[in-house]
């Protein structure tokens, strides 16, 4: 069964929602998520979204905190755009119904958070992104332009290799002409034919065992571009952030947010020492991989299976006040932020690399954009300042709409794409095949791709990574398509590239930090 559609969006955090709305008035769009349409990275934001709104506060601080924490790795054109652009962007998102938190006088709450020099985190209480996925989710339902596809997963993108091409890495000109997308309710495959298509899948947390991202961060998107040939870039940069609520028995991790930190919460080790300005004057609201890594160095020095983090001192009033998601959930797990300190760990959070963009979005592939997480524009460079991310989204999402409509009239569906082929595959009997799979790849990205690394780390990852990726291959091969085959297949693809990246980046520099090589001087930033 073939459908056809002006825009498909795959993916429906603020990148792809955002992208829809807008699309939408120049063509035809069908958003297709594997979840349901509130189920995203997005939704699971606490912190904020940064901009720059008021004095002291200027362009040139945010773009300067932002080249910072990104070890001189960022394109500065890409943040001078995305700094500029930000305050636009927050007006949209005020304009579709997003509250964010103001003070008595009328002017924004503003936060700080690590990394950042000035007050310029817009936020509505501890749930950001939750507010800005509900309204964002109002504005799609509502549109008649826009078709909605609940619990549908992209298999993969359609390209001239499905016409019967030999398609290379670096084959010229690959065009993408929609994706093979099943139904996961009724367990078929349909053939999306689309003009232009969007990748907004969101992020790869699940590829290690402790991580803030829901189940559905699977790395899809990635994966999927990277099997049409398409360019991925600097996945070795992957955040990890500093501080989620230590429970080896619960998955996801609970994010404690930085903005905690930026309020005043305080950084300690078991002995209950304030460890962290040992390791960089700024102390606990240093950025995420200089904590991240120190956090680390405390826990291995000392055999701890956490540290914490002390908000005791705060008023506590106040601090329910500001952070009563935060406040609610420790307290569902015995713990009373205003009282006790909460035992923290890193955990996976952010991939600050992935499909290369440039700056409308556009891929390597023609006729295909990808926005949000899944993709890397250059913005955050070797680590990500903290609330970079969702304005990231919306800017890009805002530039790829504009482009792609001025193309969608040029543009035509490709009907000799064939539909899916069945043959030669049967159900998938013993699901322990797959689970067990993903739990080993997930212990051999935790154990030797984690937040310090070493060549004969990432020898080993990528050894028995080689042997996982073979089993489920063939096991794909010969399997009716399931949910969590998908998903597994796409995270073994996820877990090469990352381990690849690294054993090609010989230094160590923001996010990556390998005990073989020296860290870059700051000079040379």
């Amino acid at each position: 069964m073939k459908k056809r559609t002006d825009f498909l969006v795959i993916g429906s955090g603020i990148a792809g929602l955002t992208f829809a709305l807008k699309a939408a008035r120049f063509g035809t769009v069908s958003i297709v998520t594997k979840a349901a349409l509130d189920d995203s990275n997005t939704k699971y934001a606490q912190g904020g979204i940064a901009a720059v709104f008021s004095e002291p506060d200027n362009f040139e601080k945010h773009i300067n905190d932002t080249i910072i924490a990104g070890g001189g790795c960022c394109n500065e054109e890409i943040v001078r755009l995305v700094v500029h652009d930000a305050p636009e962007r927050i007006n949209d998102l005020i304009d579709l119904g997003v509250s964010f938190d103001k003070k008595e006088d009328g002017t924004y709450d503003l936060a700080k958070e690590g990394g950042h020099t000035e007050n310029r985190i817009l936020h509505h209480k501890d749930r950001t992104g939750e507010a800005i996925q509900k309204a964002l989710v109002e504005r799609v339902r509502k549109d008649p332009k826009i078709e909605i596809y609940e619990n549908f997963f992209a298999i993969e993108v359609l390209t001239q290799h499905h016409l019967g091409d030999v398609v290379k890495r670096n084959y010229p000109n690959i065009k993408c002409f929609g994706a093979y997308v099943a139904d996961l309710k009724n367990q078929r495959v349909l053939t999306f034919l689309s003009k232009v298509t969007i990748v907004a899948t969101g992020g790869l947390g699940n590829v290690y065992l402790t991580t803030t991202n829901p189940e559905i961060a699977t790395g899809d998107g990635v994966a999927m571009v990277y099997r049409a040939k398409g360019t991925i870039e600097n996945l070795e940069f992957i955040q990890f952030h500093p501080t989620s609520l230590y429970d080896p028995n619960i998955r996801p991790s609970f994010l404690i947010t930085e903005a905690l930190r930026g309020y005043g919460a305080i950084l300690k080790n078991m002995s209950g020492e304030k460890f962290m300005n040992r390791y960089d004057s700024r102390g606990s609201l240093a950025p995420r991989d200089i904590v991240a890594r120190a956090i680390d160095n405390e826990m291995k020095i000392w055999g701890d299976d956490h540290l914490w983090l002390d908000c005791t001192h705060l008023e506590s009033e106040a601090l329910k006040d500001h952070f009563p998601n935060v406040y609610e959930h420790c307290l569902s797990r015995g713990i009373d932020i205003t009282k006790d300190m909460i035992p923290i760990v890193p955990a996976a959070h952010y991939s600050c690399g992935g499909i290369q963009v440039d700056m409308d979005g556009q891929s390597s592939l023609d006729r295909l954009y990808a926005l949000g997480e899944v993709s890397s524009t250059g913005l955050h460079g070797a680590n990500r300042l903290a609330s970079n991310s969702l304005i990231e989204a919306a800017v890009f999402s805002h530039r790829a709409a504009i482009h792609a409509a001025k193309r969608i009239g040029e543009l035509d569906f490709e009907e000799k794409i064939p539909p899916w082929d069945y043959k030669g595959t049967t159900h998938l009997e013993e699901m322990v095949l797959i689970t067990q799979s993903l739990r080993e790849v997930q212990f051999i990205m935790n154990n030797y791709v984690g937040i310090v690394r070493s060549d004969l780390r990432l020898e080993r990852a990528m050894v028995r990574l080689e042997i996982l990726y073979n089993e489920t291959e063939n096991l794909y091969k010969r399997s009716l398509i399931s949910k969590k085959l998908c998903e597994l297949r796409n995270l073994i693809n996820v877990g090469y590239i990352i381990i690849k990246s690294a054993k090609n980046r010989k230094e160590s520099i923001g996010l990556h930090y390998s005990i073989d090589y020296p860290k870059r001087a700051i000079s040379e930033f």
